[in-house]
């Protein structure tokens, strides 16, 4: 097991141990019309800093559309490949394991749209909306990083693969503070995004780098 391995499960565990952990430590209806939330204290403290700026929420919104378009054109890559190679296992290992890193991202959402551990500090057209963890933080924390890492190592040219890399890791940092300040997520929700997002990006990295490592065996 290498270390990208070992911090996955680190940061799974930890996110496994949030879920599980806001649903009785310091619960209380601090929520709109009474919805309890996990860490309430911390969690109201936070929002009541930051306040709600909903200029920033719809903002976050809108740029989502970025990780969708990066989606769909790895997803056309693999695709494309898939055509002229006539055969599954002869497409990339990296871009099979991004499919299945979206898989896993969409299979994480489902579950919690479905089984809703909290709601969000302030009402969505007045109503109530599952919030944790935060939807937009996995998306934006698992579509860039593998992203950047994806196309760190397929750009030949230097200038490119900078200017690739860069503008994934800015996005990424600028999306999530935005969201982590509009105030229309909890602190924990935010936190339960970074936690599964690392650890599945790192999943992620740790496997593509043991297929390169027995392709430069071969």
């Amino acid at each position: 097991m290498n270390k990208k391995t070992t911090a996955a499960i680190c940061f799974l565990v930890l996110f496994a141990l949030l879920t599980v952990t806001l649903h009785f430590i310091d619960v209380r209806p601090v929520g709109p019309l009474e919805s309890s939330v996990g860490f309430a204290s911390v969690n109201a403290a936070f929002h009541e800093l930051t306040g709600e700026n909903m200029f920033l929420y719809e903002l976050t919104d809108i740029l989502e559309i970025i990780p969708f378009i990066a989606v769909l054109f790895f997803g056309i890559a693999g695709l494309v490949q898939l055509i002229k190679r006539k055969s599954l296992f002869k497409v990339d290992p990296d871009i099979l394991l991004m499919g299945c890193l979206y898989i896993a991202v969409g299979i994480v959402f489902v579950l919690f749209e479905l089984y809703e551990v909290n709601y969000r500090p302030v009402l969505i057209e007045g109503a109530l909306e599952a919030s944790y963890p935060s939807s937009t933080t996995m998306l934006v924390l698992t579509v860039m990083p593998s992203a950047a890492i994806m196309l760190g190592r397929r750009l030949r040219s230097s200038a490119l693969r900078i200017t690739a890399v860069t503008f994934c890791t800015v996005y990424t940092v600028f999306m999530v503070i935005c969201r982590l300040i509009s105030g229309v997520h909890w602190l924990t929700d935010i936190m339960g995004g970074i936690f599964v997002s690392a650890g599945l990006v790192l999943l992620y990295s740790g496997l593509c780098d043991k297929f390169r490592r027995k392709k430069s065996r071969r």
